[in-house]
């Protein structure tokens, strides 16, 4: 093996021909980082909003579901007129 090869090695090779990732050149930072996305930060406000629920009465549903599909399902007007008036007036 050549000594005098391994000159021409290191320049090819060494530090000052490291590929270094764009964003770190233009931040200054090399540290790692982590960003969440909207959607991951939706994702849990929704998570912790779903655990404070009550759990979902699989039997109701069901029932419901009957009665949709045997078209029996009614609902009052006046429960839809009350439940609207709520929203609305807060």
């Amino acid at each position: 093996m050549r000594i005098d090869s391994m000159v021409y090695t290191n320049q090819v090779y060494g530090p000052k021909n490291a590929r270094r990732s764009p964003y770190a050149a233009q931040t200054g930072q090399t540290k790692d980082a982590l960003e969440i996305s909207d959607f991951g930060n939706a994702y849990q406000v929704a998570k912790q909003a779903a655990k404070g629920t009550e759990p979902v009465r699989e039997d109701r549903v069901k029932e419901i579901k009957a009665q949709l599909e045997n078209g029996t399902y009614n609902v009052p007007l006046s429960a839809v007129a009350e439940k609207m008036a709520a929203q609305l007036l807060g």
